[in-house]
């Protein structure tokens, strides 16, 4: 079977926005990796005070009076802690080689800090919680947390291509299902058998989970063109909204609305989530089927070819072909940076807007609430509306000019989040900023790709330029989690704003490319 071939007659065309409802069902689950941040705190919550901000007291089997005691009782000296970590910090800005400040301030630091651990370690042997604690044998870093974000992102990336090739010949409802056989697998077989442990978990969600999103990614983007020649960067948008706004349902059925990760742990959420994720993608497969030949929207005429230049449609570029223009390395540059600088802030948005507004002065469970919702609501929608309207702003400006603009604003922002984290009202419009602009991407990169090489071969040939999405996604959240290790997020976004910066100029110089690159 080919792309454009259809066993359905002309006369059972259906309405073409039943496509929109499958691909944003599609969506909504394969954006689950965007929750990723959500599962970090459980994670690498190693000792007692990070236990009780993760998990209930129905959870570690605890009266609630006796789990809010506790809870009391770590605050006090985890606030000690948390105050001569300020200080200590502080001292090494302000010393200027006064090394006896310094010192002071570190013999300090080393008194609280061994009074915490102490204190920890006397309340959960009091309170008989100590081998439910270790029990809870997550005790990822947070280089490993985000290693298995990037191990997603990578084989999202990588099986894409993948998915591009195998798409004519299976056709996209059967790779749809199959993208969610996948997924659902890897959080099903995790919740079963990853036990805490960190290369099950690595393989299960990272790999085999990545690789499901990478099967059925690019089933909405190719059937949504076939469907909407007319409005290419708005349908585009529409499709791939549902993953950015994804990370807000399952974010937030883990933790605030569902509270499942403290109701039920870890390893049940993955499993009902694997199980979510297939029948979802199950019931959006029904309407994922390439339109009859021929079939175009009523009153819509392609537009005719300008000269000496590709447009949609009048010149289609094979994969290889594409891959000897200098335009595709332009392109895909420009989305290694994009996506590397907004998965990084993906990783990092729970982490440190809480070590920020903690160093700010809150305590350590309004920090998290306050993080979670940065991610699970301001970031997660805006990546979502920034898809829509991206994707229609295109429409109008054209998709060099939109990518030059929003990978400007992109950079101005990341590079100002780490003076915004720690402030509550900033914390939420530079998230609402970072995942506006990220969501862009996903509207703006396939149809720059569709306007330069053609839509014909767009499920092949995006494949390939979406592999810039995993170089990106292993080279951002692993830097950040690194930095993070070492007490410098701030580098990890100055980094990644430079970045951004780049981009904005290397998509200004990205010109159409001639007709005669095109072998005849």
């Amino acid at each position: 079977m080919s792309e454009n071939d259809s066993s359905a007659p002309a006369a059972s065309v259906p309405n073409r926005w039943l496509v929109v409802v499958g691909a944003i069902l599609i969506q909504l689950c394969l954006g689950a990796i965007y929750a990723w941040s959500v599962f970090t705190p459980a994670l690498s919550a190693g000792d007692p005070a990070d236990v009780t901000s993760v998990y209930s007291a129905e959870y570690l089997g605890m009266e609630q009076a006796e789990f809010d005691l506790m809870k009391e009782e770590l605050a006090v000296p985890k606030e000690a802690l948390k105050a001569a970590t300020k200080t200590f910090n502080e001292a090494q800005k302000d010393a200027a080689g006064d090394q006896m400040k310094t010192t002071l301030a570190q013999t300090a630091f080393d008194a609280a800090e061994k009074g915490f651990l102490a204190s920890m370690d006397g309340i959960a042997a009091a309170h008989k919680v100590k081998d439910k604690i270790d029990a809870l044998t997550y005790r990822f870093s947070k280089t490993q947390t985000q290693m298995v974000f990037a191990a997603g992102l990578a084989l999202f990336a990588i099986v894409m291509v993948i998915a591009g090739r195998i798409l004519p010949k299976i056709g996209p409802q059967k790779l749809a299902i199959a993208g969610g056989v996948v997924l659902g697998a890897g959080y099903i077989l995790a919740g079963l058998f990853a036990n805490g442990q960190f290369m099950p978990t690595f393989i299960l969600i990272g790999v085999v989970g990545g690789a499901g999103i990478g099967l059925g990614y690019v089933v909405p983007i190719k059937v949504g063109m076939a469907w909407f020649p007319d409005k290419k960067g708005l349908i585009t948008g529409l499709a791939v909204a549902g993953f950015g706004f994804g990370a807000t349902l399952w974010v937030k059925l883990a933790g605030s609305w569902g509270g499942l990760i403290a109701g039920v742990g870890l390893n049940t959420t993955f499993i009902v989530y694997g199980a979510a994720f297939f029948l979802m993608c199950a019931v959006g497969a029904l309407w994922m089927k390439i339109p009859p030949v021929g079939w175009k929207p009523e009153g819509y005429e392609p537009p005719a070819p300008t000269a000496g230049k590709v447009l949609a449609g009048s010149v289609d570029y094979t994969s290889g072909q594409m891959l000897a223009t200098p335009q595709f390395y332009m392109i895909f540059l420009c989305f290694v940076f994009g996506a590397g600088a907004g998965l990084m802030s993906i990783g990092l948005m729970k982490l440190f807007p809480k070590q920020a507004l903690e160093t700010a002065g809150m305590t350590s469970t309004e920090a998290s609430a306050i993080a979670g919702t940065a991610m699970a609501v301001f970031f997660s929608l805006a990546n979502g509306i920034g898809r829509i309207a991206w994707g229609t702003l295109s429409d109008k400006l054209g998709r060099k000019l939109s990518i030059v603009v929003m990978m400007a604003l992109q950079g101005a922002v990341v590079l100002a989040f780490p003076y915004m984290a720690g402030t509550v009202a900033l914390l939420y419009l530079g998230a609402t900023l970072i995942g506006f602009n990220f969501g862009g991407n996903f509207a703006l990169f396939p149809t720059i790709t569709a306007d330069t090489f053609g839509a014909r071969n767009i499920g092949q040939n995006y494949g390939w330029v979406f592999l810039s999405y995993g170089v990106g996604g292993i080279a951002g959240p692993i830097m950040g989690g690194k930095l993070g290790d070492m007490g410098n997020f701030p580098l990890a976004f100055t980094i990644c704003g430079v970045m951004c910066l780049a981009a904005a100029g290397i998509a200004a110089c990205v010109k159409p490319p001639k007709h005669d690159h095109v072998a005849a």
